[in-house]
């Protein structure tokens, strides 16, 4: 994948799951370099502004200026995989620890150990 990589905090058009639109919103990318090196695509979760509610599987980013964002933002539980052609541009860089912390809540909601 071309300039992306890992923990790339990301702005990319996404397609809501009912398809009755799309909306350009941040993310960050989960995948790794391996998977983008032969394929067109890039697994993501979803980035939200709305602090007020936190689900299974989401993680209010502690460094969020640092990643890139303009508010305080919580990287969901929602996992997609986008073509590579909808990422418009990066944002900056998840912070280490809290890449950690999104890296434990996929384990836990995806049941890996």
């Amino acid at each position: 994948m071309t300039g992306y990589k890992r923990g790339d905090v990301v702005l990319v058009r996404f397609i809501f799951s009912d398809e009755t639109g799309e909306r350009q919103r941040p993310a960050v990318i989960l995948s790794s370099d391996a998977y983008h090196q032969s394929r067109q695509e890039a697994i993501i979760a979803a980035i939200t502004s709305r602090t007020d509610r936190i689900l299974v599987g989401d993680h209010l980013i502690n460094g969020w200026q640092g990643a890139g964002l303009l508010f305080p933002s919580v990287a969901t539980g929602i996992i997609r995989t986008i073509k590579q052609g909808m990422i418009a541009k990066k944002l900056g860089i998840m912070p280490l620890p809290d890449m950690k912390r999104i890296e434990g809540n996929l384990r836990d909601i995806l049941g890996l150990e």
